[in-house]
């Protein structure tokens, strides 16, 4: 049995500046990148793989997009470095059954939360 049969393979998101996307998530998250072309640019091995178109759409769970969480062992530093990269914390680190998190807008305008046990 294929175990990718019918498994979430890929994530694809818009982004505006996609130079700001790609160095935005280099130095929070340390993602590497590989461009395939100006209009996109992918990556690999970050928990699912996948890549950012250039658009001028953006993702917010406001319009019903999905919301990409990303999980920290340590909230607190993660959402600072979000803020020294330029982010913008759209939602403050908030408690839920399960854990607390937090949502930024990256420089494209795309909504990600951070999340944490």
């Amino acid at each position: 049995v294929n175990m990718k049969h019918h498994k979430i393979n890929y994530l694809e998101m818009p982004a505006e500046d996609i130079l700001a996307t790609k160095a935005f998530f280099t130095k929070v998250f340390g993602w590497k990148f590989i461009d395939f072309g100006p209009e996109y640019t992918a990556f690999e091995a970050e928990g699912i793989d996948g890549g950012f178109v250039a658009s001028t759409n953006s993702m917010s769970t406001e319009s019903g997009s999905a919301l990409v969480v990303l999980y920290s062992d340590d909230l607190e530093a993660s959402l600072s470095a979000v803020e020294l990269a330029g982010g913008e914390i759209s939602t403050q680190i908030f408690s839920f059954p399960g854990g607390r998190r937090f949502h930024f807008i990256e420089p494209s305008g795309n909504e990600f939360a951070v999340w944490s046990e």
